[in-house]
């Protein structure tokens, strides 16, 4: 049996060779290892822990330094910030230098266009785990789709967005209203 950090090492580094999109992108595939199949926490945890990692200023790849911290303290930060970020920053650098050199390659333009889509569908899963994995009543639910609405369709900052969910919460807190 693999120790927490070792396990942890494993898990983000695998991530991190498919955070095609970026850390976020890795979310559905995150919650599916740490909470379904290895059941190191719940929904709810991993809904906060991605919150506070997303509200956090920084790179999307706190969310693994704030599951890793959740799961085994300083040590798991250490060890699921390196293993989020070396693999796939390795495979970008050769990457990186592979396509510069073939670079008028049909084969690398074609390859360009078609990760886009991919990353795409990556994110727009994301938040649905994400949406599952958060909301628990019709509140929780109606501001997720608002917000989803708001950004789609207006040009609103976000924080306004941010604002007026923090703002129904603390009110529903005050009231009693569970969310």
């Amino acid at each position: 049996m693999r120790s927490i950090l070792g396990q942890i090492g494993l898990t983000f580094s695998v991530m991190s060779l498919a955070a095609v999109g970026g850390a976020n992108a890795t979310l559905p595939e995150i919650h599916r290892e740490v909470v379904g199949a290895l059941h190191l926490m719940d929904d709810a945890t991993f809904a906060r822990l991605v919150t506070i990692a997303q509200t956090a200023p920084g790179p999307n790849v706190l969310v693994a330094s704030a599951i890793g911290l959740h799961l085994a303290g300083l040590g798991g930060l250490c060890v699921a910030t390196l293993a989020m970020i070396l693999p796939s920053s390795l495979v970008a650098l050769g990457a990186g230098r592979t396509m510069r050199h073939f670079s008028s390659s049909r084969a690398i333009l074609v390859l360009k266009k078609s990760l886009a889509p991919i990353a795409i569908g990556l994110m727009l899963a994301s938040g649905l785990i994400m949406a599952r994995a958060a909301d628990r009543g019709g509140l929780t639910i109606a501001i997720t789709a608002g917000m989803t609405l708001v950004i789609a369709f207006t040009r609103l900052n976000p924080l306004w967005g941010i604002a007026t969910g923090a703002i129904l919460g603390l009110a529903c807190g005050r009231l009693g209203l569970s969310l």
